[in-house]
């Protein structure tokens, strides 16, 4: 049963969606106030009063799973995973019934580049809510017990992953195209490397890379800045820098793959082939993002895109593809994927082939274009609707060191665009030749199916690893 703050605090949240609607369909995210904590934290405050909620997002640079110790895959992960299992005087039942109480949320997360704490709660009860983060930060429990039980949790979760095909593609995708790259390093870790963790190696970790001079927080919500800079340098204003030089964060410069690197992975019982076909991107920042948008939201990145369309609507092959960028500080990646009967697997690779070539070729027509345009800007100011969202845009804009108008540009940009944009970004960022494609599925099957695509390296979905 939901707490009484609980039930409060949902019930204000879906007024605050609906708040927020007319909002948001400016398109703005508004400047928010600085202020340098003094630690060295970083912390950007927007005020909104119209509802009683408050949310805020800390993200630490250098702390993301790019960033594990060498042999300990995992570790990002695991840290941030158990940050909320025990913390100052409470254990991990008296921190979660604690924040239940309030009707609040608290988590960890580790991403590729950083690690991020995430918080909301009713306004009356944020300063408890900090006060709770804080001891999450400066004195975690790392019980031994919630760690072995977190890690096992994790093996078993990797097991299962060689059970469903679909989620084991993402691993073998994310290790065929980055391999020893640290952005190939899988957020669960590895069985072997989780084996040889111990609950040092995460502490360890932890105390580190969470500091406060490589962080940056926002706080969006029914707070001022006169109550909030007393509260934050007693609750994250605790966080110490570590003695010592800060450990480094930047990465090599990303894989880009020569010609076809083709991976087949046998799982006997399959009847489904899954595949995951990717290639270099774009970077944070890069002019190309707003045409790239465009074009992937026509390629695959909406049910009505040429993917979606051909490969479902028109085949019946599958009930879902798509295709999707994703970009770092030092560059970025561009995913296509679905899934089909084995039988069908070499029909469906043609269509995906056809269609990255008739991208490069053709470009996308006019009317295709504005609907393209249309539907980003229809759609993307909604992804700015709430006070978490707005704070999670802060830190991320701050982290890669983005202008707070930077969606104001980049919606901009994208009302301006014409189809000889979006046949330049497919032309610079639709795959033909140098890609990473990754199939699990039954290999008798379908493996005379792939041959005229290049050669295959093949592995067995019962070795040990991805």
């Amino acid at each position: 049963m939901k707490s009484p703050a609980r039930r409060r605090l949902a019930g204000v949240l879906t007024m605050a969606l609906a708040v927020a609607l007319p909002l948001a369909a400016a398109g703005q995210l508004p400047a928010p106030e600085k202020m340098v904590l003094k630690n060295g934290l970083t912390v950007y405050l927007l005020r909104n009063a119209d509802q009683p909620l408050v949310s805020v997002r800390v993200l630490f640079g250098g702390a993301g799973t790019a960033f594990d110790p060498a042999g300990s895959e995992g570790t990002a992960g695991l840290a941030a995973a158990l940050l909320t299992k025990g913390a100052g005087d409470l254990d991990a039942d008296g921190l979660a019934e604690a924040l239940d109480f309030m009707g609040a949320s608290l988590g960890f997360g580790a991403a590729e580049e950083y690690a991020q704490l995430a918080g909301d709660s009713l306004a009356e009860h944020f300063p408890r809510l900090l006060e709770i983060a804080a001891a999450c930060l400066t004195s975690p429990a790392f019980a031994p017990a919630e760690f072995e039980k977190e890690r096992s949790l994790r093996i078993d979760a990797i097991k299962s992953a060689k059970d469903n095909p679909g989620a084991a593609v993402r691993y073998y995708f994310q290790k065929a195209y980055f391999g020893d790259h640290p952005m190939g390093h899988l957020a669960s870790g590895t069985e072997a490397s989780l084996a040889g963790m111990t609950v040092g190696t995460v502490r360890d970790f932890h105390r580190g890379r969470y500091r406060p001079d490589r962080a940056v927080a926002a706080v969006v919500g029914d707070v001022d800045r006169a109550k909030l800079r007393p509260l934050l340098e007693r609750t994250l204003g605790r966080m110490t820098r570590p003695s010592g030089p800060a450990p480094a964060t930047g990465l090599p410069a990303l894989p880009r793959p020569k010609g076809r690197r083709l991976l087949l992975v046998d799982k006997p019982d399959a009847t489904q082939a899954y595949f995951s076909l990717g290639a270099p991107g774009y970077a944070m920042g890069d002019p190309v993002s707003a045409a790239a948008s465009a074009m992937n939201t026509l390629f695959g990145g909406r049910f009505t895109s040429w993917l979606n369309s051909e490969l479902r609507i028109k085949r019946g092959l599958t009930y879902g593809a798509s295709s999707a960028f994703r970009s770092w500080a030092g560059g970025g990646l561009f995913t296509v994927g679905s899934y089909t009967k084995n039988d069908k697997i070499g029909e469906m690779l043609d269509i995906v082939f056809d269609l990255l070539g008739k991208g490069v070729r053709e470009g996308f027509p006019a009317e295709e274009t504005e609907s393209g345009r249309n539907y980003i800007l229809g759609q993307f100011p909604r992804s700015l609707e709430t006070n978490a969202s707005k704070a999670a845009a802060y830190v991320r804009l701050a982290y890669y060191k983005r202008g707070f108008d930077e969606y104001d540009r980049y919606l901009d940009e994208i009302g301006r665009l014409g189809p000889a944009a979006l046949k330049a970004a497919a032309a610079k960022l639709l795959p033909l030749d140098d890609l990473v494609l990754v199939v699990v599925g039954k290999a008798s099957e379908i493996r005379p199916l792939l041959a005229k695509y290049g050669e295959w390296q093949e592995k067995r979905i019962s070795d040990p690893g991805f």
